[in-house]
């Protein structure tokens, strides 16, 4: 959630730190704050608000220069987000700087341990207690990453720590417990971040944190260690993106980029897995076969978005396996006592492989002796890293918050897996298997004519934007695309939105139509066994007064005396309709926001990744 970075080496620290918050910024936040060590000081500037006010706020009272920086952009948990709460946060004799993400639960013991021996708070946060905690620790344990492993041994709950200490101008320190944290190594210089879009500008080189770890670095060196000192071994890799993948691109938006991009993406998720007999190779998947045949539930474990990728999933992996499936939201799963035995596959589907409801979820699976498969867009995090099998998407970076192309290739992923699953068992879809994989294959063609048809969605946003409440309707999978449409214009546009099940109108949401209120309806293709009840459904809402935009198959003539808008999608069969359904609804929300004059990118109190419980 929070962005956190990192900086030591030659260049101007505050510059860097700066560059990295602002390639941070989509992750949410709601304050900011630097601090830098010069002339045996720390220096610190911290504002409410966007980056321009600390940015403000610098201009005017200007920071000396430093080799050696940290910054924050916050997400308030503990206490509101104003100047004082921001990070960083200071020791009482400013010899220490903390900046955090995540949350320590214990804190409140730890805050009246430290106000009993006479220290003085000066905010509402948890993090404060670190910085005080750290000062009293480096009085016994003067070397400052000895001094942290110590204070970590003393703090539960989720964290990840970035120190500078003003006697060491040369290093920053950082521990890590379930919140991501990465290094960018240079030459010469070395960078800590949240993310690897911090430092991407400077270096492709990334180091992944495990858990309970702590990292040293200098301009020359990078030290991992565990909580008791212990080295370990760490993992190097290559970031395969570039900076100029994470900027808007002639865009006015990340998210009209993100929409945009999602051909390439869905094509990129896909290469190299379907071959063209329609055969499906996930070679690198590390789950044995004699496992795969003896599955015998899956459950499907997500939060938000990906949890509608997981509904979406369900339809398919029942119809091409057998497999009875059960789609749950992480941060109930483990909390209702689910069933779990070795022959059960949970899968984990998480964008940043970081999100803290997923984690736990599959971390209790694991525990009670469930295999784990991880659905991922973000290399050498830790979902991934802590399951036993992983499929990569590869979307590239998802700058904007309201997720888009990410979901797609989740479901592109879910599907591969579908069909490998039902190929490796040999399921009755086995003749039907080679048609249906190419239709997928077929895919980022058909979501690229739905984009260059897509244009007038600006003109319905612009027609109802007044509307007080606007629902969606779908059956079988449209049900899931209904979910997500709803999901998109409540996180943008900051309006009442509702997806429910077409066939449930008449046990109750009917009587929420009245005249004028917009509803989206989307139709599965003709040759479907739903299509005529939903066609059915759009003339009860439209007979109540209901204005009808309704998503259906180019062909379909059944719809248009009771549709006051339509869009038209390409031809594919009914499990496909999702990847292209969504996107129109995508597109709908982000202009329905920019009509309001809402900042798309970074809506409020939203976080791109979702790091605490």
């Amino acid at each position: 959630m929070c962005g956190i970075v990192g900086y030591v080496g030659p260049q101007q620290a505050l510059d860097v730190v700066i560059e990295g918050l602002r390639r941070l910024e989509y992750r949410g936040y709601d304050s900011a704050g630097v601090a830098v060590v010069a002339g045996g000081e720390i220096n610190s500037r911290k504002k409410a608000g966007k980056l321009a006010n600390l940015e403000a706020d610098i201009a005017s009272n200007p920071l000396e220069r430093s080799s050696t920086g940290i910054g924050h952009t916050r997400w308030a948990t503990h206490g509101a987000p104003n100047d004082v709460n921001a990070h960083p946060h200071l020791s009482e004799d400013g010899s220490i700087a903390v900046i955090h993400n995540g949350i320590i639960e214990n804190f409140a013991s730890l805050r009246d341990k430290l106000i009993g021996e006479g220290v003085s708070l000066r905010s509402q946060t948890d993090t404060e207690v670190v910085a005080h905690l750290l000062a009293k620790q480096v009085l016994v344990t003067p070397n400052l990453g000895d001094a942290l492993r110590e204070v970590c041994q003393s703090l539960t709950g989720a964290f990840t720590l970035v120190v500078v200490q003003k006697d060491n101008p040369d290093l920053v320190v950082a521990a890590r417990r379930n919140s991501p944290l990465v290094v960018g190594r240079g030459q010469g210089e070395n960078f800590l971040a949240s993310d690897v879009s911090a430092f991407i500008a400077h270096t492709r080189n990334a180091i992944e944190l495990g858990q309970d770890q702590v990292v040293e670095i200098t301009p020359n060196s990078v030290k991992v260690t565990d909580f008791q000192g212990n080295p370990v071994d760490v993992v190097e890799y290559e970031v395969t993106w570039d900076a100029a993948a994470a900027e808007k691109g002639g865009y006015d938006l990340f998210m009209l980029k993100e929409i945009a991009e999602q051909p390439k993406a869905v094509a990129d998720t896909l290469l190299g897995r379907i071959d063209l007999s329609g055969k499906v190779s996930l070679d690198d998947l590390a789950l044995d076969k004699k496992f795969l045949k003896n599955i015998d539930k899956i459950i499907i474990t997500a939060c938000g978005t990906a949890y509608h990728s997981g509904l979406i999933a369900k339809y398919a992996i029942e119809h091409w396996t057998r497999i009875p499936v059960e789609v749950e939201l992480a941060s109930e799963f483990r909390y209702r006592d689910p069933i779990l035995t070795p022959t059960s596959l949970v899968v984990a589907i998480s964008q940043s492989g970081e999100t803290m409801d997923t984690l736990m979820a599959m971390r209790y699976a694991r525990e009670q002796g469930a295999k784990v498969l991880a659905i991922c867009n973000t290399n050498g995090s830790t979902i991934p890293r802590e399951s036993d099998a992983v499929i990569y998407t590869h979307a590239g970076p998802e700058i904007a918050v309201a997720s888009t192309k990410a979901f797609l290739t989740q479901i592109v992923a879910l599907y591969l897996f579908a069909m490998y699953l039902a190929q490796t068992r040999g399921t009755g879809f086995g003749e039907a298997a080679s048609e249906i994989a190419l239709e997928l294959a077929s895919m980022p063609n058909k979501i690229d004519l739905v984009l260059d048809t897509a244009q007038g969605v600006k003109k319905i946003a612009e027609e109802i934007h007044n509307a007080n409440s606007i629902l969606f309707l779908g059956r079988s999978v449209g049900f899931p695309v209904a979910l997500e449409g709803a999901l998109k214009l409540k996180e943008l546009a900051y309006m009442h939105a509702e997806g429910f099940a077409a066939g449930e109108l008449k046990h109750g949401p009917i009587a929420l139509i009245e005249d004028g209120l917009p509803v989206f309806v989307i139709v599965p293709p003709v040759e479907d066994e739903l299509h005529d009840k939903i066609v059915s459904n759009i003339q009860e809402v439209r007979a109540r007064g209901a204005k009808t935009i309704v998503l259906a198959e180019e062909g379909d003539e059944s719809i248009n005396e009771f549709a006051d808008h339509i869009m038209r999608l390409p031809k594919c069969p009914s499990l496909m309709q999702p990847l292209l359904a969504t996107v129109p609804l995508q597109i709908f929300s982000c202009e329905m926001a920019t009509v309001k004059g809402y900042d798309v990118d970074q809506p409020r109190n939203l976080a791109k990744s979702v790091t605490v419980e």
